[in-house]
């Protein structure tokens, strides 16, 4: 599979990633295995999982379940969302991320972490003691790079700027909602990634199964994800994006691809984006994500694309 650089970083993934919410929660942990064993099977190297997912069994299920094979994946995982029976607030300070970083390496059964990323900004820690705590992690091996997520336009400028200050390397990558349906970051967001030079890692690249092409009509699966999480089908079949899917998947056919290739597709066409990670709970969706990575827009394509979102918005 098409490898990419993960941004100013010296780390190469594969354009598909394995977004690991799944494991230890919606599947157990011998499905877990099953999905990781196809991924690694098709070519992907880039695993993104978090403390949180599952309440962190994600992140023991990963650890069992990779061995021999760590060296192989460029792992990624994150930090700073609460942790389920945990009161601590301070989820940016450095007591607090050496903490989380050592219970991380010992679910993952790893000497270090690939990117470690700050999962959501910590409005109680000064950005400057979060960026030295992630530096001192750098230095001690415990992780390669650190990346961010969920910051707003300012805050990832201003942290970028506290970094350069003190002569850090900063983050590396901007984990943040982006899709085909779900473009609000293009207003403020992404042009600060771009500046800062920055790696996007999408995440929802599929709005949560939206795009995949199975909620014909605003149906709801009972074994999907809107089918099992309340609310988040009232969050994404609403009748604009219901409208977008249905006009989004006949260009695609039109041009004698599917609507799974056009979502992959259009955000790889963006060179900011390395890797378009996605969730499975099957190998098949696997098999599925890997084969529908092929599909580049080229200039005309994405014209008459905007057109139709433009047209619907």
């Amino acid at each position: 599979m098409e490898t990419r650089k993960l941004g100013t970083s010296t780390l190469e993934v594969s354009v598909i990633g394995l977004g690991c919410n799944n494991f230890g929660g919606r599947i157990d942990p011998a499905g877990s295995r099953r999905v990781i064993d196809a991924a690694i099977d098709k070519g992907i190297n880039f695993f993104d999982t978090a403390d949180i997912y599952a309440d962190t069994e994600s992140e023991t299920v990963i650890g069992d379940v990779l061995g021999a094979r760590r060296d192989k994946i460029v792992l990624a995982t994150k930090f700073g969302k609460p942790i389920q029976g945990s009161p601590e607030t301070k989820r940016g300070s450095r007591s607090y991320i050496v903490r989380a970083v050592d219970a991380s390496l010992q679910r993952l059964k790893t000497g270090h972490i690939d990117l470690y990323q700050m999962h959501e900004p910590d409005a109680e820690t000064p950005i400057e003691e979060t960026l030295g705590a992630l530096e001192e992690l750098v230095q001690a091996g415990k992780i390669r790079y650190y990346g961010a997520s969920n910051f707003s336009p300012e805050g990832l400028a201003a942290a970028q700027a506290a970094a350069r200050k003190a002569g850090q390397t900063g983050f590396v990558t901007s984990q943040d909602e982006y899709s085909l349906v779900v473009r609000d970051i293009e207003a403020g967001l992404l042009p600060v990634i771009e500046r800062e030079k920055l790696a996007l890692i999408p995440f929802f690249p599929l709005a949560s199964g939206l795009l995949t092409g199975k909620y014909r009509g605003g149906a709801k699966p009972e074994d999907s994800r809107f089918g099992a999480w309340t609310g988040l089908g009232d969050r994404y079949l609403t009748a604009r994006n219901i409208a977008l899917v249905e006009a989004f998947d006949a260009f695609a056919r039109e041009r004698g691809h599917t609507l799974l290739e056009l979502a992959f597709g259009w955000l790889l066409s963006h060179p900011v984006v390395p890797s378009v990670i996605a969730g499975a709970t099957k190998p098949e969706q696997i098999e599925a994500n890997v084969a529908a990575a092929g599909w580049r827009l080229g200039a005309a394509d994405l014209a008459a694309f905007d057109a139709i979102g433009k047209a619907i918005a």
